[in-house]
């Protein structure tokens, strides 16, 4: 299922979400100076590695901030920066700036952990924002469980449907869970799963800033005042 927009009105700067969005495309396009034939040896660089992590944690966690900035594609770089653009602003905009970017930090941490946890002999670099992303859904789910997400569900490219937040996320969470019990390969599912989890978790300890309410065309601003 594809998000598109959803029914929060946000107020006030979204400095952290569109610098991330901007950092992002920055690093990739780095990337792509190099060359793409040096794009496994750049993973194997910055990336995050489980079992050379466990075998020298302290020499190899700051590829854990690394890897959450490099993309192995342009889709893969695509995909994170439209979640972030999707549900960052109503994150962002009700806890300033540097809880957000604390939220999103830790949450690429915990994620790297999970996938290291579950993973530990991995020898293939994890690589991407995913983790960090997952951490904002995890907030958003807390922060906004009445809002609603209009989202095309392929095949039906042509229809929108508006769906309840937690329907929306519960849904994305119970995949990330079942494709990680099957150990489907190419996506670090189980990072996806703990950048979630903190997110649920520490949100609950970060008091908001701001009032928000839906936008009042979709006539729901009560469920948000």
């Amino acid at each position: 299922m594809f998000p598109l927009r959803d029914t929060i009105t946000y107020h006030g700067t979204i400095i952290a979400t569109i610098g991330l969005i901007v950092l992002n495309g920055f690093v990739y396009f780095y990337q792509l100076s190099l060359g793409v034939e040096v794009f496994p040896e750049f993973f194997y660089a910055v990336g995050f590695i489980p079992a050379a992590f466990f075998e020298n944690p302290a020499g190899e966690f700051w590829t854990i901030f690394s890897s959450m900035f490099v993309h192995g594609s342009f889709s893969h770089l695509l995909g994170n920066m439209w979640f972030i653009w999707v549900f960052g602003p109503a994150v962002e905009g009700r806890l300033g700036f540097r809880r957000f970017m604390l939220l999103y930090l830790l949450s690429g941490i915990a994620a790297a952990l999970m996938q290291g946890f579950f993973m530990p002999d991995s020898t293939i670099p994890m690589v991407g924002a995913s983790g960090a992303v997952s951490g904002l859904l995890g907030a958003y789910l807390i922060l906004f469980p009445r809002a609603r997400v209009l989202t095309i569900i392929p095949p039906l490219f042509f229809f929108f449907f508006w769906l309840p937040a937690p329907i929306y996320l519960g849904y994305w969470a119970l995949i990330q869970f079942v494709y990680a019990l099957f150990e489907l390969p190419g996506v670090a599912w189980w990072a996806h799963i703990g950048g979630f989890i903190l997110g649920l978790v520490l949100i609950l300890f970060m008091r908001p800033k701001r009032v928000y309410r839906a936008d009042p065309f979709w006539e729901c601003w009560r469920d948000y005042c």
